[in-house]
């Protein structure tokens, strides 16, 4: 099968399965735990980074974009939409960016993703709501992201190893040994 093929339907199978990830996170009662609003784990970004570590920007790209907009579609929500494509498309860039520096693990590249996403959210508030006020929610959930962050990278680092042991690094475009190792001694 042509390669271009395989790396469409892996593109559609990992969107799939960010939606369902994303759907499966809103059942966990996170807010009985931390009592505030927009804490989110962010278990589709273990999707984000096993594209954008064994696909590439590109394919990560339109993954986040696609998971984005039919997620929106599937809930209904046009808020829902540009809160997440804006959070997602700035994480998504900044992990591009840590990555490509080679300076931070898989750990780092997720926190960095977390707090940039969390930024994002911030900036899109402040559009819609046409007010600066929001931003003093930022620490918090800058604190909250590096722990949630941390765990994505740590889920994510489980599937990486799993995705090598299996052999899937090797077929991969940019798989390989610094993938699960990060790519430097950071974060």
């Amino acid at each position: 099968m042509d390669r271009r093929v395989k790396t469409l339907a892996l593109c559609a199978l990992l969107t799939a399965l960010a939606l369902g990830l994303s759907y499966a996170e809103r059942m966990i009662p996170l807010g009985l735990l931390i009592p505030l609003p927009g804490i989110k784990l962010g278990l589709a970004n273990v999707v984000t980074l096993f594209a954008l570590c064994f696909l590439g920007t590109g394919p990560a790209f339109g993954i986040l974009i696609a998971r984005c907009f039919l997620g929106s579609l599937f809930a209904g929500s046009l808020s829902g939409l540009i809160f997440s494509l804006t959070g997602g498309l700035l994480a998504m860039a900044v992990m591009a960016a840590a990555r490509r520096s080679g300076r931070l693990s898989v750990y780092g590249v997720s926190v960095c993703g977390a707090a940039a996403h969390n930024m994002g959210q911030i900036c899109a508030a402040m559009a819609v709501m046409k007010t600066t006020a929001v931003i003093s929610y930022l620490p918090v959930l800058l604190v909250t992201a590096v722990f949630a962050g941390a765990l994505t990278g740590a889920a994510a680092a489980g599937v990486f190893r799993a995705a090598q042991a299996s052999g899937f690094a090797a077929h991969s475009r940019e798989g390989s040994k610094e993938t699960t190792e990060g790519q430097g001694g950071g974060a």
